[in-house]
Parts: C-alpha cells; sequence; structure tokens
C-alpha cells in the first residue's frame, strides 16, 4: 500500500512536468498500462520510450491532478492535461486506475471519452468556452 506522502510526490512529479522522471521513480520495471482501448505496454522501456514520443510531439504538456484517491494498493487519479503544438491545443480529462506495489505503479488503465482527441471537439468546446465567457 503506499503512503499518501509517495502519491502526493507522484502526483508532484508529474505536475511540474517531469514526466519522464516520474516514470523512472513510480513505475515498476515490468509495469503494464493501458490507454483506454488500445493495447497494452509493458515494462518501464516501453512506457518512456511511449512518453519522449508524446513530448516530441507537443511544444508543451501540461498536468494537474483534480482528485486522488488512495484504497490500499489501488490509487484512482482524476487528471486533465493540456497538450499545445503551433497546430493545435488539446485538452483531455480522463481517469487513472493504478495498482501498486512496494510503492511502485504495476498497472495502470486510463479511461477517458476518445472524442476529446478529434479536432471537432475542441472548436465545439471553444466556442461554447467562448460564448459563457
Amino acid at each position: 500500500m503506499p503512503e499518501l506522502s509517495v502519491v502526493s510526490s507522484f502526483v508532484s512529479l508529474v505536475e511540474s512536468g517531469e514526466f519522464v522522471e516520474a516514470l523512472q521513480r513510480f513505475y515498476h520495471p515490468a509495469a503494464v498500462v493501458w490507454e483506454n482501448r488500445q493495447t497494452s505496454r509493458i515494462g518501464l522501456d516501453a512506457l518512456i520510450e511511449n512518453e519522449r514520443r508524446v513530448l516530441d510531439t507537443f511544444a508543451s504538456v501540461s498536468g494537474r491532478a483534480m482528485q486522488v484517491m488512495v484504497d490500499g494498493d489501488n490509487v484512482i487519479i482524476n487528471w486533465r492535461f493540456e497538450f499545445s503544438s503551433a497546430a493545435a491545443h488539446l485538452t483531455l480529462d480522463e481517469v487513472a486506475v493504478q495498482e501498486w506495489v512496494d510503492d511502485k505503479i504495476l498497472h495502470e488503465r486510463f479511461y477517458y471519452d476518445p472524442a476529446q482527441l478529434r479536432p471537432e471537439a475542441h472548436a465545439g468546446a471553444d466556442a461554447r468556452q467562448a460564448a459563457a465567457s
């Protein structure tokens, strides 16, 4: 069972943009991660490679934990990520369900509405946000 301080340290690293360091410090070498409906990524090296690929795609990436729940070895985090490049801006609201072992994430599954990834979803959201201002 991870101590709340360990989970808080993980969240702080992610929120400070230290995504690869968060993987290196808090993911088990044999970690398995499922991205919504995609096939799993297995092993820390594969996770780091994928993270670097995502980070190289965007000029900036930031994340904020909206809620964190710890129940034994299970941690659930509601994340809101912002991805920006010269061509696009993307907001992703997702839930990460994690299983921790010895203060490391062994299994993690992300859940989110894939409509958030479609450009028309952002155009509509931007228009609604501008209308609400």
